[in-house]
């Protein structure tokens, strides 16, 4: 039996995704540039994509513009912000517990570029501290950015406080959140939220990978970082990935069809799981009570087991989970995240991350439960010798 647990590293695409890829890469191949009826009917493809996803999020069409996924958005949205609005402030504010994504292009805009960043703390539960951010905020802070799902423990931030608190102390400071982890698993708002940027991928939704979306709310000031034709009113210059962006529509209207249900069943597995871990002793759940945290991530430290050899092991049964994040290459360094949160050296080597979508079952989840049974007191014998 094969049971797939990392889906906040990639999920499969729906069939309706696959099929329309192919559709348009051997089909509807035109070049949504050109003007004749070839490249028309590609641009259409953009258009309703578009037009999907500024309904879901209540936002106008024209603030919506393609990427390459969560990385480049995030990219766009830091950098871009940060060097347009320099002459407003070089302050800048994020948590001490976001994806690479953020905290690398914060690090690059720090040293390469003299902006001065602060990186919020957290509690024990990975949440940032409010009162940390009200301190930070000073009269040069020009952008805060925190994202709305952790990808590693599954940690909902308290994003619409956050964003009130800036907005009360200036209205000017623009506000970005990393929603990679949370679009598609609630239902997201920027405008109702506060929020003037938020990010999004596709492969994270059962959508291609390679392709993601970047809210910008059009009164802010935002530099483009990649120039050319001036593709998507010049924001984002360069030929755009038609069968991408087209997937990412249709993944983004099938995984908001039956959103309750499918958050319900999730949170369902995730309980079930934690229940049945509790049977085989010694193991804690990290992050938040498992109702208050996203539904699809539970975050796990089997004390006594080091987590990369408990991968394997799993792997060797034909469970596939997660040692941390897949988002920052093969490399493996102690997590920033886990040890924010005050976690001691032993637990965060033996944590792993379990990320469900709406497809997984209770028979993978009791064979997942069955075999950690029978791997845990194996591998904490061994690793005593």
């Amino acid at each position: 039996m094969e049971v797939y647990l990392d889906n906040s590293a990639t999920t499969m695409c729906y069939p309706e995704v696959g099929e329309l890829v192919y559709h348009i890469m051997c089909r509807d191949y035109g070049n949504p540039s050109a003007m004749y009826r070839k490249g028309m009917e590609a641009e259409r493809y953009i258009k309703e994509a578009k037009e999907t996803i500024s309904k879901l999020l209540k936002v106008n069409a024209k603030e919506i513009i393609f990427t390459s996924g969560g990385t480049e958005s995030d990219n766009q949205a830091l950098i871009g912000c940060a060097r347009a609005n320099r002459r407003n402030g070089n302050h800048l504010i994020t948590s001490c517990v976001e994806h690479p994504a953020i905290l690398n292009t914060m690090h690059y805009l720090e040293e390469e570029e003299g902006f001065r960043v602060t990186y919020l703390p957290v509690d024990e539960c990975g949440r940032i501290r409010l009162d940390a951010l009200k301190e930070a905020l000073c009269p040069e802070t020009i952008l805060v950015s925190v994202m709305y799902v952790n990808n590693e423990i599954g940690t909902v931030q308290p994003v619409a406080e956050a964003a009130r608190i800036v907005k009360q102390y200036k209205q000017s400071i623009l506000f970005h959140t990393d929603a990679v982890q949370g679009f598609g698993k609630y239902k997201i708002y920027p405008k109702r939220l506060g929020v003037d940027m938020l990010s999004a991928s596709g492969h994270k939704i059962h959508g291609p990978k390679g392709v993601g979306f970047l809210y910008i709310n059009e009164k802010a000031k935002i530099q483009p970082q990649i120039l050319g034709g001036g593709q998507q009113g010049g924001m984002r210059s360069g030929t755009d990935n038609v069968p991408g962006i087209a997937g990412l529509g249709t993944a983004a209207v099938e995984i908001y069809k039956n959103l309750e249900e499918n958050v319900e069943n999730m949170y369902r597995l995730k309980e079930y799981i934690a229940q049945g871990l509790e049977k085989i002793g010694d193991i804690r759940i990290n992050g938040m009570d498992l109702r208050e945290g996203a539904p699809q991530i539970l975050s796990i430290s089997v004390m006594g087991v080091r987590s990369e050899v408990l991968l394997h092991s799993l792997e060797e049964r034909g469970i596939y989970v997660s040692a941390g994040s897949a988002c920052s290459s093969h490399k493996r360094k102690p997590s920033a995240t886990l040890a924010a949160m005050g976690m001691s050296k032993d637990q965060i080597e033996s944590t792993v991350r379990l990320s469900f979508c709406e497809e997984n079952t209770i028979e993978e989840a009791d064979y997942f439960l069955q075999v950690m049974g029978e791997l845990v007191p194996m591998l904490r014998r061994y690793s005593r010798r």
